[in-house]
C-alpha cells in the first residue's frame, strides 16, 4: 500500500481522535492567551505566528502526542509551510509520530445572512492543494457555521461544503466537510435534522468510490448521525467541541457510537506556557488520554 492508503487504513481501523491544531487569524490571539502567552508578547504578524508555532511544536514533538491515539492533526497553512523538530511539519507527523498530517483551507466566514455563516472566496485553493499535496498533506479541513433552523441557509451551507468538496477530491486529497451548528441555536435539534437530510442528499450524488469526512457539531439528539457514520461515502464522522469545556464535550461524545473528537481548545485547555516540560507533557497525556477514551464509544 502507498502512504495515501496507509493513511485512509488507518482512519478506517483505528481508534483514536483528531488533533485540531488550525487556529488562525483572529483566533490566534485567544489561543495564545489561554496558553498563558498575552498579547503584549509580540509586536507583528510574524512574531505572533512564531509564538503560536512554538505552542505547537511542544504539543506535537511531545511524548504524548503520538499515532498511538491520535489519527491525525490540522494545520494551519503557515504550520505547513514550517518545520517540526527539523523535518517538514507534515512529514514529521506522518515520519515521526504516525499522525495523518490535514490542512485548514477556509478563508474564514461571511457575514451572518439565512441564519448562517457562508466561507470566503478561495480563490487560489487549486494552487494551495497543489502545494499541499507535494508536501504530503491527506487532507483538508473547512468550516461553516448555522446558527439558526433555516432551511434556505442550510442548503446554501451544504452546496458550498460539497461544492468545493468535489474541488478538493480531484486534487487527490480527502475533503473534512464542516457544517457547524452553533451550541447556542435557538432550535439546535431542528437544525441537525435539516442538515443531515441536506449531507444524505449530497453524499448519494457523489460518485462511487469517493469518500469524505465529516466534522459536525455533537448533536443533541443521541446517535442521530448513526447512518452518516455507517455510510460508504464516509470515512469519519469527527465531532467539534464547539465551546463546550473539555470534561462536557467528552461526556456529549461518549453518547455519540461511532463519532470520534476533532478538538481544539478542548484539547489544548489547561496547557500553559509556563509549566515545565514534565508538568506539560503530564496534562497534555491526561488531555489526550480523556478525549481518545471518549471517542472510543
Amino acid at each position: 500500500m502507498g502512504k495515501h492508503e496507509d493513511q485512509q487504513a488507518k482512519f478506517r481501523t483505528q481508534a483514536g481522535f483528531i488533533a485540531a491544531l488550525d487556529q488562525s487569524g483572529g483566533s490566534t490571539p485567544k489561543a495564545l492567551k489561554l496558553y498563558g502567552v498575552p498579547e503584549t508578547a509580540w509586536t507583528s504578524e510574524a512574531g505572533m505566528m512564531d509564538l503560536v508555532h512554538a505552542m505547537r511544536t511542544r504539543i506535537v514533538t511531545s511524548p504524548s502526542f503520538n499515532g498511538d491515539r491520535i489519527l491525525a492533526a490540522i494545520l494551519f497553512e503557515n504550520t505547513m509551510d514550517r518545520d517540526f523538530g527539523g523535518r517538514p511539519a507534515a512529514e514529521y507527523l506522518w515520519e515521526v509520530k504516525k499522525v495523518v498530517p490535514i490542512l485548514k483551507v477556509d478563508k474564514g466566514l461571511e457575514a451572518e445572512a439565512n441564519g448562517v455563516q457562508m466561507m470566503k472566496p478561495m480563490p487560489g485553493l487549486d494552487a494551495l492543494l497543489a502545494r499541499a499535496k507535494a508536501k504530503g498533506i491527506f487532507g483538508t479541513k473547512m468550516r461553516s457555521v448555522i446558527k439558526q433552523a433555516n432551511p434556505a441557509g442550510i442548503r446554501a451551507v451544504v452546496d458550498q461544503q460539497f461544492a468545493v468538496a468535489k474541488q478538493i477530491l480531484a486534487a487527490g486529497l480527502v475533503p473534512i466537510i464542516e457544517p457547524e451548528v452553533d451550541i447556542h441555536c435557538p432550535d439546535k435539534a431542528a437544525a441537525e435534522d435539516l442538515l443531515k437530510a441536506e449531507i444524505k442528499s449530497r453524499l448519494a450524488a457523489l460518485p462511487d468510490g469517493q469518500q469524505v469526512m465529516l466534522k459536525l457539531t455533537i448533536p443533541t439528539k443521541d446517535n442521530l448521525y448513526a447512518d452518516l457514520i455507517a455510510h460508504p461515502k464516509v470515512l469519519k464522522v469527527v465531532a467539534l467541541s464547539g465551546g463546550y469545556s473539555r470534561e462536557e464535550a467528552n461526556q456529549r461524545l461518549a453518547h455519540q457510537n461511532g463519532m470520534v473528537a476533532s478538538f481544539s481548545r478542548a484539547l489544548t485547555e489547561g496547557l500553559t506556557a509556563q509549566q515545565s516540560d514534565a508538568e506539560f507533557n503530564a496534562a497534555l497525556d491526561a488531555a489526550i488520554e480523556s478525549i481518545y477514551q471518549a471517542s472510543k464509544t
